[in-house]
């Protein structure tokens, strides 16, 4: 599932050019604590080209009214916005106060502009809120988040949404943690993958990310859900060898150890046949215990595996 995931968004900074925008020193951003320049009403720190504000009213003029332009006329204003869009927020050097300038230009040419901008994706699906969190890039993440239109639940062609890829990307802060518990609270995190029918949380266990776990858990996700051959995430924690994983999950009341897949493996007999006799034991005692059957729980796992 992981070779899945990773796969579908593909490393888009080799064939998105920098923005030709530059830092003026007199610009500044949305806040009024800076010195600014003005456009439209909006201050800002860069600026934005004429061509991009001008592209911006078209789209404001068709949302309106869908007949105003041609298709030619919107063809041109689309592949404008999406190419200028996509260099400013979705490179792995994205800055966020540009991004966030530039989220304010839109919304104040109009809110339908921001939220059709926002959400554009590109021919693998893939938006520019999918690609600042697969980039671990939460400064941009956050500002995506605070401007209220980006879809967090948008999957693309492969699947996968924002909140998903999440699970896998690099947490270097405090403040990025904080971040990402937002994304899992605005998003459903109990979605699954068109292909074969992940959930986040199974990307997370299988990726060995106890705090992407937790987190996940905090926010609602349920630990019983099945991928298409019948997975859960305790198969799957079962299989990678990640007892920690187990144990939280073991922790949640509606975890069951009994539950098979489609081969008729259960967790149990799923951790015997990797050799994760540790696990195997956590899950026996899990199960057993809770109805007063006490055995020689090694000499069982043992006889088991023979």
């Amino acid at each position: 599932m992981e070779q899945h995931a990773s796969s579908s968004l593909q490393e888009r900074s080799t064939n998105i050019p920098r923005s030709t925008n530059k830092k003026h020193p007199d610009d500044q951003g949305c806040s009024s604590s800076r010195k600014s320049s003005k456009f439209m009403g909006v201050s800002a720190r860069f600026k934005i080209s004429e061509a991009i504000l001008t592209a911006c009213q078209a789209l404001r003029t068709y949302l309106r009214d869908g007949k105003a332009l041609s298709s030619r006329e919107l063809q041109v204003c689309l592949h404008t916005l999406q190419q200028e869009w996509f260099s400013v927020s979705s490179p792995k050097w994205a800055n966020a106060a540009m991004v966030e300038d530039y989220l304010c230009a839109f919304r104040a040419v109009s809110p339908s502009v921001l939220h059709h901008i926002a959400n554009m994706a590109d021919g693998n699906g893939n938006t520019s809120l999918h690609y600042s969190v697969s980039h671990s890039n939460f400064s941009v993440v956050k500002k995506m988040l605070d401007s209220g239109v980006s879809n967090v639940n948008q999957p693309n062609k492969a699947g996968y949404t924002p909140v998903m890829l999440a699970t896998l990307a690099t947490v270097s802060s405090a403040e990025d943690m904080r971040v990402v518990e937002e994304l899992f609270a605005r998003g459903d995190v109990n979605a699954k993958a068109s292909q074969a029918g992940q959930t986040a949380l199974m990307l997370a266990v299988s990726h060995g990310r106890l705090d992407m776990v937790r987190a996940l858990l905090a926010r609602g996700a349920e630990v019983d859900l099945r991928d298409e051959e019948g997975s859960t995430a305790l198969m799957c924690a079962s299989e990678h060898g990640h007892a920690d994983i187990v144990r939280v999950l073991l922790a949640q009341p509606a975890c069951d150890t009994m539950l098979s897949d489609s081969d008729g493996s259960t967790a149990l007999s799923i951790a015997l046949e990797a050799g994760h006799n540790d696990i195997a034991l956590l899950l026996y005692a899990h199960a057993n215990f809770s109805r007063g059957q006490v055995y020689n729980i090694q000499l069982i796992v043992i006889t088991v595996a023979l």
